[in-house]
């Protein structure tokens, strides 16, 4: 008989725009699971249970996950560990643990450091999908659709577990991959750390000019599209880049070299080398239109 999610106890911890977009898919689905929340602002819990997103929810998260079936930990990497702790007292044998964070390295050390062994129902993930947007407000049925998320698995890791968990992403629409921990947190320090870190500095230094009015007053399309991602929840990003440092140091030094580089171009009014430059860089470009266009028609860019 396959697995299913109809009658399981699914406990979400953390009910803003990745928890919310989760729960609301779920409620959207109809699938007969029971979806609860767990987080500190009330208004918000009260106004989930009320347009019948969740169940019900709770403050302490000890309340609702006694008996959960699968635990989705929906909060910034550095509060993984505080929260593995509160729970760890109350969880079940068969009790399933999973996380959205998008550094998956530092959450192993966590779970390792809370059970002195990474439990074999503990199965890293992380959503390949967000805004720039934040909280429940910001949250939507259809986030997933389409997207991908990926799970790190260890070798010990239970399969019945990673199926699950699979199941669930799948359900709301996502497409999910496996790879190692180690990979995801390089591949994702490429892709998606460092387009943050170079956007969150474009804007920072901009903002610290004498004529920073002036100078957004006047910025054009491309700003806003190249430091949309500045508006990102700086809690969030300042937990990943604590955490995947090394990584995003590696990326970055490679950039700054190619960034001298295109300096000395500049410098010295090489127009044929920015040419060649740039046209490779548009090339590569629409490659990557191409292959997302394919791959994911419902979110065209």
């Amino acid at each position: 008989m396959s697995m299913s999610l109809a009658n399981r106890k699914i406990v979400i911890i953390g009910l803003g725009l990745i928890g919310g977009s989760l729960a609301r898919a779920l409620k959207k689905l109809d699938l007969g699971c029971k979806v609860f929340a767990v987080g500190r602002n009330k208004k918000v819990l009260e106004q989930a249970q009320a347009d019948g997103t969740i169940l019900g929810w709770s403050v302490d998260a000890k309340d609702l996950c006694r008996d959960a079936d699968l635990i989705v930990l929906c909060m910034p990497v550095l509060s993984i560990e505080q929260n593995l702790q509160a729970l760890a007292p109350v969880l079940a044998p068969h009790t399933v643990v999973t996380d959205v964070a998008s550094v998956k390295g530092a959450v192993v050390d966590a779970v390792g450091r809370v059970f002195g062994t990474i439990p074999a129902n503990f199965v890293p993930g992380h959503p390949i999908a967000g805004s720039e947007q934040s909280g429940y407000a910001a949250s939507k049925h259809d986030l997933y659709k389409g997207r991908k998320v990926i799970l790190t698995p260890l070798p010990h890791t239970n399969a019945d577990a990673v199926e699950l968990v699979s199941l669930l992403w799948q359900a709301s629409g996502a497409e999910v991959l496996t790879m190692s921990v180690e990979h995801h947190d390089e591949v994702l320090a490429a892709t998606s750390h460092l387009p943050h870190l170079l956007a969150f500095a474009l804007v920072d230094t901009l903002s610290q000019q004498g004529t920073r009015e002036e100078i957004f007053r006047y910025a054009a399309g491309g700003f806003r599209d190249f430091t949309r991602i500045a508006s990102s929840d700086p809690q969030m990003w300042r937990d990943i880049f604590v955490t995947n440092a090394d990584a995003t140091v590696s990326i970055l030094d490679e950039y700054m070299h190619d960034l001298q580089r295109l300096r000395e171009l500049l410098l010295n009014r090489d127009a044929d080398e920015l040419f060649r430059t740039f046209k490779r860089a548009n090339a590569s470009r629409n490659v990557f239109l191409s292959f997302s266009k394919n791959q994911n028609p419902k979110h065209p860019e």
